[in-house]
């Protein structure tokens, strides 16, 4: 077994950087498949390398690899120098689990962040659901496999579960209530955001940063301004994805109060993924997220027909936003739990 740094390409291309890339994300899309039992989070190599050349967000790629394969991957991210909490991810192909190969990625992302100062740790991780004993968050709400693999990895380690997310699906074309909001109204448009809107998108995410229930995890601090907004969608417009945004404004004042996004791959044949979804403090109590979800919705059958279903992930705590994605008709379907670590 060999561990080694990739060097992530620029562009996804006939380079050798580019095909080590694909193959990563290939082993990525059939861990993730194995998962959950579908390919519903399965990703192209080009839509996921822009979350890579995020210059704000830095991240560094490791992989494992058997007899010349790459078996096994693992993403230390930061938000830079600044801060002092490192993001991690460790994935392994079933047949290679068990062979030390977890640990040994671990220990050098550990390392990585030791070097670099870092003293708080925190993962995402997918777990199926089964029948045996579980472990809660400690939220109150959600809770995830006690015996699994990765709760036993982690526990080992010192995290500890911060929160549940929940996965829900809602199989497409569904009926989509009439609902509407007085006093405000709707913009939505594809792609890039309009000149005129990109700092309130930058306030609107801002609010994602101190708005929405992230538990006991560190937040994101990094601050979102129209130039990042403007960064942020050059990096998105080099992916194969759509992304539609709606965006819903207090009329008498011209304020952003809320917004939400669709990511719309390609390929009709695969799920879309619901996004970023706020309701500013100010503005909450006249159903906006409902009327931004059903708008948007309405705005995919218009611009990307045909798609077999939208795939979110919220909170277990997030009861209002749960609220509306039921009445929707989503569906749970899986959940993450997010873990935390403080050296």
């Amino acid at each position: 077994m060999n561990i080694e740094e990739l060097t992530i390409p620029q562009a996804i291309d006939d380079s050798p950087e580019a095909a080590a890339f694909v193959e990563m994300v290939r082993v990525r899309n059939e861990i993730e498949a194995d998962t959950v039992g579908n390919y519903d989070l399965s990703f192209e190599a080009a839509e996921l390398l822009p979350s890579y050349l995020r210059p704000q967000e830095p991240k560094r790629l490791l992989v494992a690899r058997v007899d010349g394969r790459i078996v096994a991957r693992a993403i230390y991210e930061t938000e830079g120098d600044s801060s002092t909490t490192a993001w991690l991810a460790i994935e392994v192909l079933r047949d290679h689990r068990r062979q030390g190969i977890g640990s040994a990625l671990y220990e050098r992302l550990m390392h990585l962040g030791t070097t670099e100062g870092r003293t708080v740790y925190q993962t995402y991780v997918v777990q199926p659901s089964d029948d045996g004993p579980t472990l809660a968050a400690p939220t109150g709400f959600g809770s995830v496999p006690r015996d699994s693999a990765a709760t036993r990895f982690l526990l080992a380690r010192g995290y500890t579960l911060e929160q549940v997310e929940r996965m829900s699906r809602l199989d497409l074309p569904a009926p989509l209530p009439t609902v509407h909001a007085d006093g405000y109204h709707l913009v939505s448009w594809q792609g890039r955001t309009p000149v005129e809107y990109l700092q309130a998108i930058a306030d609107l995410r801002t609010g994602m940063q101190t708005d929405a229930p992230i538990a006991g995890l560190e937040p994101d601090t990094l601050p979102w301004t129209a130039e990042r907004v403007r960064e942020d969608d050059d990096a998105e417009e080099s992916s194969p994805r759509l992304r539609l945004t709606t965006v819903a404004v207090h009329t008498a004042t011209g304020a952003a109060a809320g917004f939400t996004e669709l990511s719309v791959p390609p390929e009709t044949s695969r799920p879309v993924s619901q996004e970023d979804t706020i309701v500013l403090r100010a503005h909450r109590g006249h159903r906006l997220g409902m009327v931004l979800k059903v708008e948007n919705l309405r705005y995919l059958s218009a611009v990307s027909p045909g798609h077999p279903s939208v795939t979110t992930y919220n909170a277990e705590e997030n009861r209002p936003m749960l609220s509306v994605n039921e009445e929707l008709g989503f569906v749970p379907w899986g959940y993450e739990g997010a873990w935390k670590l403080v050296v």
